[in-house]
């Protein structure tokens, strides 16, 4: 099925066979039991470990089995315990962290989607997306596609998956302590676009229908619905919600009795049905009750179980497949195993290993990027990318907002900084000044938002949010 760069399917199409894993499918069965859950996610973590390569490596130039650490992560087994012939020095954290921090990656040209993948998958494999290198800061990268003409929207509105992932991406990527990183004003204008974009059936589709009658009577596809619905709920949506509601009545509507599957604009496959079900599960709606239970008694997690391949692990795209394929493996095994479009790491088995890895300072001369939200209380905040060269370990705020007024992506998030020196409280920015109890404040993180000051200590990795108000 068709899909923007961020899709899975497209970016690795070759199947792969591999023979002996192709022994034979589990039957189809009502209402998957916890126990063939079970089963059903051993199996698939196992398949999945058979994906990497011999250097340690799941992504590399047109590949995306990077896809994996989100899979893994929702089975409960660590990226870091993952390494070929036991090799920890090839574990696949590792390798992709490495591969994260080059500066040839992803590409000449990178897209918004590059990003939000890898900051996804970063989160999944316990790499902070944020801290990946002295020089890499994933949430950082995704900032810089913010559109000023469209707020709310990241990368071309016309791609709206773009959009979708970064609020995938930057409401589910959390930080280390598990807080939301972003300031719910960002939140909220990521919310509206996809609210915006909700076609008339409930459903979404991968391109933009905001404002266009035609596009907004035209049919949903299942996997879209599926990653919006989830996208809304990790921005703080509540599963009871009007529009959450229209999009499980537009799931429902597709269901296969027989079967239990979606039926996909392109067909039944494991991968549409796998974004659907992991749609369910990021919102709390159990995939295999009430509304997913079918009059013949079957479920999409029933389906889904059903086309895989045991004891092999993998999953085929079609139900006439007769080998497993990569990425419906992944999409799959993520559904099964209860998750969403990311979890957050398991704890490694592998002794000494820590649950997290990233960078803990500056890096002094190396370039690096600060994501900056800009709140002056007008309902649409500025968000940018601060291209910024520390000259220590640690920054200050001020430092960070005089690099945002001189090389920010993109321009126009910071202006009239005052004071314009020295380490004193924030009196001014973007022409709005303190006033009564009207004043700057400053949250990193997520964290409380407090008075801010040109002196306020900001760290590598830090998501910087300014907010004028009481």
């Amino acid at each position: 099925m068709p899909r923007t760069s961020i899709s899975p399917r497209l970016a690795f199409t070759a199947a792969v066979s591999v023979g002996a894993l192709c022994l034979s499918v589990l039957p189809a069965a009502a209402t998957a039991t916890p126990a063939q859950i079970a089963t059903s996610r051993t199996n698939g973590v196992a398949y999945l470990k058979s994906l990497q390569a011999a250097d340690g490596s799941y992504a590399g130039p047109g590949l995306s089995n990077e896809w994996a650490f989100s899979a893994l992560a929702s089975a409960g087994t660590a990226a870091v315990d993952v390494a070929p012939g036991g090799d920890t020095t090839k574990n696949a954290r590792s390798v992709y962290r490495s591969l994260l921090a080059t500066a040839a990656w992803p590409s000449a040209t990178p897209v918004v989607t590059d990003f939000e993948r890898a900051a996804l998958n970063a989160y999944a494999a316990g790499i902070d997306p944020a801290r990946v290198s002295a020089s890499r800061n994933l949430i950082g990268e995704i900032y810089s596609y913010w559109q000023t003409a469209e707020p709310g929207y990241f990368g071309p509105s016309a791609n709206f998956n773009g959009t979708v992932f970064a609020a995938l991406a930057l409401g589910g990527a959390r930080t280390q302590t598990g807080a939301q990183r972003i300031p719910q004003s960002l939140r909220d204008a990521l919310v509206t676009r996809i609210r915006a974009n909700q076609h008339n059936d409930g459903g979404w589709n991968y391109g933009k229908a905001e404002g266009d009658p035609g596009q907004l009577g035209s049919a949903s596809d299942i996997d879209m619905t599926g990653a919006a619905m989830a996208a809304l709920c990790v921005s703080g949506v509540a599963n009871t919600d009007t529009d959450i509601a229209r999009a499980k009545a537009f799931l429902k509507s597709k269901l296969v009795p027989t079967s239990g599957a979606f039926n996909a604009m392109f067909g039944v496959n494991t991968d549409s049905n796998g974004w659907a079900v992991s749609g369910l599960n990021a919102c709390g709606v159990n995939p295999q009750t009430g509304d997913f239970l079918t009059s013949a008694g079957k479920t999409p997690v029933d389906f889904l179980i059903s086309q895989q391949f045991n004891p092999g692990g993998g999953f085929k795209y079609l139900p006439s497949d007769t080998t497993p394929s990569a990425y419906a493996s992944i999409d799959g095994l993520r559904a099964v195993a209860g998750g969403g479009f990311t979890a957050a790491p398991p704890v490694p088995a592998t002794g000494g290993a820590p649950r997290w890895v990233a960078q803990s300072a500056f890096t002094t001369g190396t370039a690096t990027k600060l994501a900056l939200t800009v709140d002056d209380g007008s309902g649409s905040p500025k968000v940018c990318s601060v291209a910024f060269t520390p000259t220590g370990t640690t920054a200050t705020l001020g430092s960070v907002l005089d690099s945002a007024v001189a090389g920010a992506t993109p321009a126009g998030c910071a202006s009239g900084v005052t004071p314009s020196s020295g380490t004193g409280t924030l009196t001014a920015l973007n022409g709005m000044a303190n006033s009564g109890q009207g004043t700057w404040k400053v949250s990193v993180d997520g964290a409380a938002f407090t008075g801010a000051a040109r002196g306020s200590v900001i760290n590598v990795g830090d998501t910087v949010a300014l907010r004028w108000g009481v």
